[in-house]
C-alpha cells in the first residue's frame, strides 16, 4: 500500500512516476488482482480527496461573494417598493411614474402587465414637456387625460399620496410648508426644496417594525443607496413642475391654484375608484360601497364575509350610493382625526354612538352632511350588535386602513399568511 501511495504522490507532485506496469507485473499471478484493486482504491481515494478540497475552496469563494453582495442591499419601505413596481419609464438611469402609473398605484393591487420599462429619450422628454397643459387648464381628469404623456418623480409620488389624505382645512398648511418666504406664493425653487425634505423624511422611515419581515432587495437591480435614494440623477423638469411653474420654470403658484389642484386630484382618484364598481351607472350598490371601504383592510376572510353578510341582512331597500354621497363620505375620512377628537366627547366611557351623534359629528368636522341613507348603510356595516349604535373603535381602525390605502398594514410576503392574504384580496376585487 505504501508503494501505491508513492506512485500516486509522485504523479501528483509531477515527479517521475513509478511505472504502474512494473508495480503490477512484479507481483505473482495470484496477487495481481489484489494489487490492481489496491491501485484503483488508492487512486479513487485521492480523486475524492482532491474533489472535496476543490469544493471547499469553491464554497469559501461563494461565501465571500455572498457576504459582499449582502453589503450591497438595502431594506425598502412599502412606498419605495410600490413606486418601483408601478414605475413604467426610465430616463438617464432614473425611474419615473407616468400619470397613469400613479392612478393605478392608488386603486390597483398590481401594475398592468408590461414586458419592460420604456427608456425615454431626450426628444421624447421634450415632447412630454411641450404637451403639458398650464395650471389654469387643470381639471379632475388631468391625470387620465395625460395617461402616459408625463413623468412623476418619487418625491412627487409621496407628495401626491399625502394630498389624497388631507382635508381641505389642511391645504393651507401644506401650501405654507412650500411657501418658505411667506409671500403667499410658491416658486419653483421653494417647491424643489420641500420635495427634498419629503425625500429625506420618508427615507428616515426605512426599517420600521411593520417591515422587519419583508424581503431585502439588491441595490444594483432596484435601488441606489446614496444620499438621494430614488431621486438619484433627477435633474429634469417633471410634468408636475411644468404644470405648476410653466415650461421655463419662472411662474409662481398661489394658494387658490394649489387648492384647486389638490381638490381635482382627490376627485379624480375617487371618480376612478367609483367607476370601477359603477360600470357606467350613476350609482354603486350598498355592497359595492362596503367592498370599497374594506378593500384596504387585512381582515380574515370570515371577518370580511361577516361585514358583507351583516349589510345584506339589514338593507331591505337598496337605493344605491351616488358619487356625490361617496365623495362626501371620503372627504369625511380625510377629516378622520378631527372626527376622532369629536367622538371622544361622546365616548369618554367607550360608549357607542348613535346615528344622530354620528351625523352631527361629521357635519361639525366637514361642514357637509351625509345623506340619511348613507348613514344607515354605514351603521348596517359597523353596528355589531344591531342595536342602532356604532362600534366606534372598530370603525375608526378600519377607516384608517382605508384612508392610508393599506400602507400601514402588516402584510406577509410568504408562507401560509401570504396565501391567505392573496385569496382574500382576490375575493374583495369586483368581478
Amino acid at each position: 500500500m505504501a508503494s501505491i501511495c508513492k506512485i500516486v504522490q509522485s504523479s501528483l507532485t509531477r515527479r517521475k512516476p513509478l511505472s504502474f506496469c512494473k508495480f503490477f507485473h512484479n507481483a505473482s499471478p495470484k496477487s495481481r488482482p489484489n494489487r490492481l484493486a489496491s491501485v484503483v482504491c488508492a487512486v479513487g481515494g485521492t480523486v475524492v480527496f482532491y474533489t472535496a478540497f476543490k469544493c471547499r475552496q469553491t464554497q469559501s469563494i461563494h461565501a465571500s461573494q455572498l457576504k459582499e453582495e449582502e453589503s450591497k442591499v438595502v431594506k425598502l419601505t412599502s412606498r419605495e417598493k410600490r413606486f418601483i413596481r408601478f414605475a413604467s419609464v426610465e430616463f438617464d438611469g432614473q425611474l419615473y411614474m407616468t400619470p397613469q402609473d400613479f392612478l393605478e398605484s392608488v386603486v390597483e393591487a398590481e401594475p398592468r402587465p408590461r414586458l419592460k420599462r420604456k427608456i425615454l429619450t431626450a426628444k421624447e422628454l421634450e415632447k412630454i414637456k411641450d404637451s403639458t397643459p398650464p395650471l389654469n387648464q387643470g381639471s379632475p381628469r388631468f391625470f387620465r387625460t395625460l395617461r402616459d404623456k408625463g413623468i412623476i418623480s418619487y418625491t412627487e409620488y409621496l407628495f401626491l399620496l399625502s394630498i389624497l389624505t388631507k382635508p381641505q382645512s389642511g391645504f393651507r398648511i401644506a401650501f405654507n410648508m412650500f411657501d418658505t418666504d411667506g409671500n403667499e406664493r410658491v416658486d419653483k425653487n421653494e417647491f424643489l426644496v420641500m420635495e427634498k425634505i419629503f425625500s429625506h423624511a420618508w427615507k428616515g422611515k426605512r426599517g420600521i417594525a411593520s417591515e422587519e419581515n419583508e424581503p431585502i432587495l439588491p441595490i444594483q437591480e432596484h435601488y441606489v443607496d446614496d444620499e438621494q435614494g430614488l431621486q438619484r440623477r433627477h435633474t429634469v423638469d417633471t410634468t408636475l413642475i411644468v404644470h405648476f411653474f410653466g415650461p421655463k420654470g419662472n411662474n409662481e403658484l398661489n394658494f387658490e391654484n394649489f387648492k384647486q389642484f389638490m381638490l381635482h386630484l382627490q376627485t379624480e382618484v375617487l371618480e376612478l375608484e367609483f367607476s370601477e364598481f359603477s360600470k357606467g351607472l350613476p350609482t354603486i350598490s350598498e355592497v359595492d360601497f362596503a367592498k370599497i371601504m374594506l378593500r384596504y383592510t387585512y381582515l380574515d376572510t370570515d371577518e370580511y364575509d361577516m361585514y358583507l353578510d351583516r349589510l345584506l341582512d339589514r338593507i331591505k331597500e337598496t337605493k344605491g350610493i351616488t358619487f356625490e354621497e361617496f365623495n362626501v363620505f371620503c372627504q369625511f375620512l380625510n377629516n378622520l382625526e378631527d372626527f376622532t377628537i369629536a367622538m371622544r366627547m361622546y365616548t369618554l366611557a367607550d360608549h357607542p354612538i348613535s346615528k344622530d351623534e354620528f351625523h352631527r359629528a361629521v357635519k361639525i368636522c366637514t361642514g357637509t352632511s351625509l345623506s340619511p341613507h348613507l348613514v344607515h348603510t354605514v351603521f348596517a356595516i359597523f353596528d355589531v350588535d344591531g342595536d342602532g349604535l356604532l362600534s366606534y373603535r372598530e370603525f375608526i381602525a378600519i377607516m384608517k386602513d382605508r384612508l392610508h390605502r393599506g400602507f400601514k398594514s402588516y402584510t406577509k410576503n410568504e408562507g401560509w399568511e401570504a396565501f391567505k392574504s392573496c385569496i382574500k384580496q382576490e375575493m374583495k376585487n369586483p368581478t
